[in-house]
């Protein structure tokens, strides 16, 4: 097995250069702040950055927990990669990585200023420490479950190739828990009247009753309840507000909605007079 690293100071743009670089040496694996990312896929492992601490999402980068460590070590074993690329801050946490999860040193090293320019460093320090921006070299669906709630969105990479023709890649962006921004939080009244205000577009809707938020680590449920107006189609009327209010919820708050459950409780019969 070819290990490769990609070192670099914290912010100048490593998880976001991963994607190209792999795809430029035909390495389908990496190892970047806890977890095992293979063909777009995360395989294995836990994200540093959804550590509560920064002293936390070291060891987590790590690999000090023997759980996470043995999880992402039998993963590689399974995966049997022919190249795989460590990503790390120094040449000693490559290292550190790489003996935790049984891997041979690193037999090349390829340093972040050597492929980056001087703007496209500032540009990652910037969305790091400006705008409190981490990027996960995985696709937004990869990661989606683990950061509900975290600002998560996709940056999609047109890469050139030869002949003319390009590759797409996808990075996504998540704003870590132990960001110096503070705490963040989306109340269930900010929900609420989320759903509310994805009823008002349907006219047979009269109203939205209650909306109860359930709360879990990898997302939320929605139980919603309606008052409808008589004479449309019930089933269509619920299954039309139940995709809005999934929709909506999730593009404003970058939430999972696991569940979102639609109860017709009343009826308003139109004045026919």
């Amino acid at each position: 097995m070819k290990i490769t690293s990609l070192v670099g100071k914290s912010g100048t743009g490593k998880s976001f250069q991963a994607i190209g670089l792999c795809t430029e040496r035909g390495i389908d694996y990496i190892i970047d702040d806890g977890l095992f990312i293979g063909h777009g896929t995360v395989l294995a492992g836990r994200s540093a950055k959804r550590q509560a601490t920064k002293v936390g999402a070291i060891k987590t980068a790590l690999f000090t927990d023997e759980e996470h460590r043995s999880e992402v070590a039998a993963k590689i074993a399974e995966e049997g990669p022919e190249a795989l690329l460590i990503v790390g801050t120094s040449d000693r946490m490559v290292a550190q990585i790489a003996e935790r999860l049984g891997l041979p040193p690193p037999q090349e090293r390829i340093d972040i200023e050597s492929i980056t320019t001087a703007d496209e460093r500032r540009i990652a320090g910037y969305r790091r420490h400006e705008l409190g921006q981490h990027i996960i070299p995985a696709p937004t669906l990869e990661v989606k479950r683990a950061f509900s709630g975290y600002f998560l969105h996709p940056i999609r990479v047109l890469r050139d190739m030869q002949r003319g023709r390009g590759a797409a890649t996808e990075r996504s962006v998540v704003r870590p828990t132990f960001s110096y921004f503070g705490k963040f939080s989306i109340s269930d009244k900010a929900i609420r009247d989320i759903v509310e205000v994805s009823a008002r577009p349907i006219r047979a809707v009269e109203s939205v009753d209650s909306v109860f938020v359930s709360k879990r680590p990898d997302g939320i449920v929605l139980d919603m309840q309606l008052i409808c107006r008589a004479g449309d189609t019930l089933l269509g009327v619920a299954r039309t507000f139940q995709n809005a209010a999934k929709q909506n919820v999730e593009d404003m708050t970058s939430m999972n909605v696991l569940a979102a459950n639609v109860r017709i409780t009343d009826l308003v019969w139109e004045d026919a007079g």
